[in-house]
């Protein structure tokens, strides 16, 4: 009886260790896979292709109310895409949930501080994932061709994203900074989220946690301004 167990035991050990070594290479072939695809999309400002609008992608608001390191780099790189004529309108997507968390605000007044018309910067306030963000983009903005700017570790999943939510998409990285420390923890976050994103948006497709009333990006960006 104990040689029994004793070998159903090594069995089921030698099963999990199959399913463990398994899983983990599905995990790093998903994360090999989607950066692959989002990096044939990547261009610098001069040579993307031009487009409807500029999706920028949110980042941390220090409490002060001042855009943080990364997220500055974003907007920058955002507005040069503009300024060099690749696209005629801006959208900043971000997290503003709360009376006193706000994203899109403060990207958009960083913009318009550099000259910019508020009528050509849209803020989409319910952009609390990249996921949602460019499916908001899509159906809310009514966007079809996008250029997106973040970060090159996240712009390759944020391209991914948007190619299988029917977008014609393109990337141009904010990297104008060395970031430090923290982005070898952001790089094995992001290894999750690329396993994430990938079921949601190539099987599950799942609606954002809000929807709504068009807004046309063709239109006027005073239509997404805190009433």
């Amino acid at each position: 009886m104990k040689s029994f167990l004793r070998n159903h035991y090594k069995q089921a050990i030698g099963v999990i260790f199959i399913l463990l070594i398994g899983s983990g290479a599905a995990f790093l072939a998903i994360n090999r896979y989607v950066e692959q695809v989002g990096a044939k999309y990547i261009h610098t400002v001069q040579d993307v292709p031009s487009a409807e609008a500029v999706l920028i992608l949110g980042a941390y608001v220090l409490p002060d109310g001042t855009l943080s390191t990364m997220l500055r780099d974003r907007v920058t790189t955002g507005h040069e895409i503009y300024e060099n004529n690749k696209a005629p309108k801006i959208i900043v997507s971000g997290d503003h949930g709360r009376k006193d968390y706000d994203e899109v605000n403060t990207m958009k007044d960083f913009i318009k501080s550099q000259g910019v018309s508020g009528q050509d910067i849209f803020m989409d306030h319910a952009g609390f994932s990249t996921y949602e963000s460019l499916y908001r983009a899509r159906d809310i903005f009514q966007v079809k061709k996008v250029i997106i700017v973040t970060q090159e570790y996240h712009l390759k999943r944020a391209v991914f994203i948007a190619r299988e939510l029917g977008l014609e998409a393109y990337g141009v990285a904010s990297d104008k900074h060395d970031y430090g420390q923290v982005m070898a923890v952001y790089g094995m976050r992001e290894m999750a989220a690329r396993n994430k994103d990938f079921w949601l948006a190539k099987v599950i497709k799942p609606e954002p946690t809000y929807l709504g009333e068009a807004i046309p990006v063709s239109g006027d960006g005073g239509a997404t301004d805190d009433k």
